[in-house]
């Protein structure tokens, strides 16, 4: 399976360097020189990408591709979903920690069984993670807290919310 392992934000200087939003805790292994990846273009077509070189910047990882030669060529891949293969990640030691991959499309069940949704996807900001989950209402925001999140069992295919008071609450 293949997950998004970065977007391209935008070209960065004129030789075909890209400024890359990284979405992988692993960027070392993803990124690193020699590595192929698939690119997702804006248009919906596919090709294939070689890492050359990759350094940090700014918050962001600036990339050369050897197939990215020139700015033209950087700047058509504005917007771009770099992907990877689940098959290349390193197997988790801790029985806390997952992938992004592993809690996407997982049941999303109340202490006492209720189906409330499905996991979309796990957003990462500078407070923590949060679970977006799918719902009849809409998407609920859910901060992935062991307090809130007492249960994940990736292999009955759900999470356990206990959520407190309000944080279901339709607006």
């Amino acid at each position: 399976m293949d997950v998004v392992v970065g977007r391209v934000a935008k070209a960065h200087g004129i030789t075909g360097e890209l400024a890359v939003d990284v979405r992988t805790d692993s960027p070392e292994l993803r990124f690193a020189v020699g590595k192929s990846m698939q690119a997702k273009l804006r248009d919906g077509t596919s090709r294939s990408l070689t890492v050359t070189a990759a350094r940090p910047h700014a918050g962001r990882l600036l990339v050369r591709f050897a197939e990215v030669v020139t700015r033209d060529v950087a700047e058509a891949l504005r917007g771009t979903l770099l992907l990877g293969s689940t098959d290349d990640l390193p197997p988790t030691d801790d029985p806390d920690e997952f992938y992004d991959h592993e809690l996407e499309g997982l049941s999303a069940e109340l202490v006492d069984g209720t189906k409330i949704g499905t996991v979309k996807e796990v957003l990462h900001g500078p407070g923590g993670e949060l679970l977006v989950v799918i719902r009849d209402q809409g998407e609920a925001l859910i901060p992935f807290v062991r307090e809130i999140v007492p249960t994940v069992d990736v292999r009955g295919g759900r999470v356990v919310i206990d959520p407190p008071e309000g944080l279901l609450d339709a607006d």
